[in-house]
């Protein structure tokens, strides 16, 4: 598990620090339910497909993602509207790509457009199988947190 969760909380504050101007720090990460209930307002999903398949996952409550987003706009938000979409779904993208170039030693990747989910306690849902979703709790600005939900199935050999 440490071989491939340590490129995604490297990228992620990396990402946070030059986009966002913030420090993060990582909580222990966690296996999940495949339907588990959040309270996470905004989620970002980008698909990962080649010699592995599987998502990257962005999840937060509506503050932070206006927080951000104002901070990479330069104006203020008050609720969760077009450009805060486009904002939380390229910080997954920025991710996503910079991770990909991590594990391109280990698989041949493509990672799929943002897709952004929006709503009160929305459930991702995984696809079935035994892949295991591992999410890594960040925290950042004023104890604010959020999640990167990360699940990986290599295909090499099947």
């Amino acid at each position: 598990m440490e071989r491939y969760i340590q490129p995604f909380i490297g990228v992620c504050k990396k990402v946070f620090k030059e986009f966002v101007g913030c420090e993060l720090s990582e909580e222990r990460p966690y296996f999940a339910e495949k339907e588990t209930v959040n309270d996470w307002d905004i989620s970002a999903v980008i698909g990962l497909t080649g010699e592995a398949r599987g998502a990257v996952v962005i999840s937060m409550k509506k503050n932070l993602a206006l927080q951000i987003t104002d901070i990479l706009t330069g104006t203020e938000h008050t609720e969760l509207d077009d450009e805060t979409v486009d904002a939380i779904g390229e910080i997954v993208n920025i991710i996503a790509g910079n991770v990909k170039k991590d594990l391109e030693e280990s698989f041949r990747l493509i990672i799929s457009l943002p897709t952004i989910v929006q709503g009160k306690e929305h459930v991702i849902k995984w696809p079935s199988g035994h892949t295991r979703i591992i999410c890594i709790p960040f925290n950042t600005f004023e104890n604010q947190t959020f999640v990167l939900s990360v699940a990986i199935e290599s295909l090499k050999g099947a």
